[in-house]
C-alpha cells in the first residue's frame, strides 16, 4: 500500500481509521445499551454475567483485530482491512434487519451515526481500497 503513492495511501489509512474508531466506539454504546441481551448465548445468561462476558470477549477480539491490522506486510493489511470492512458493513445491516427487536436500544442519533457511520465509512474505504490496487 505505501511507495510512490505515500500519501494517498496514508490518508486511505486514516479512512480506514475513522471506521475502526466508530466501530469501537459503538461498543462502548453497546455496554451502555446491554447489547449482550440480544445476542445468543449471552441472552441467557442474567446482565451481571452478560456484562462481564460481553466486556471480556472484546479483550481477544480487539487484540486480535490491532494485531492482524498491524502486519507489517502491504498484501497482508490490504486483505485483513478488507475483511474488516466487510464485517463492519454486515454489522450494520444486522443492525438494522433488528432494529426492531423488543430488547434492542440502539434507537439514538449517536447510537446510529456510530453503528451506520461505521458501515458507510467501512463502505467508501473498501471502494477506494479496491480502486487503489
Amino acid at each position: 500500500m505505501r511507495g510512490a503513492n505515500e500519501p494517498a495511501s496514508r490518508w486511505l489509512e486514516l479512512v480506514f481509521c475513522i471506521a475502526i474508531a466508530l466501530l469501537l466506539s459503538h461498543e462502548l454504546d453497546a455496554v451502555a445499551q446491554a447489547e449482550w441481551r440480544l445476542l445468543p448465548g449471552l441472552s441467557t445468561v442474567g446482565d451481571k454475567l452478560g456484562y462481564d462476558l460481553f466486556v471480556l470477549l472484546h479483550v481477544p477480539i480487539i487484540a486480535i483485530i490491532f494485531w492482524l491490522v498491524m502486519n507489517p506486510l502491504p498484501s497482508a493489511r490490504f486483505k485483513v482491512q478488507m475483511v474488516l470492512d466487510s464485517i463492519m458493513i454486515a454489522h450494520g445491516i444486522a443492525h438494522w434487519l433488528l432494529a426492531d427487536m423488543p430488547l434492542n436500544s440502539f434507537h439514538s442519533p449517536l447510537s446510529h451515526l456510530l453503528i451506520f457511520g461505521a458501515s458507510a465509512v467501512a463502505t467508501a474505504h473498501l471502494v477506494l481500497l479496491w480502486r487503489s490496487r
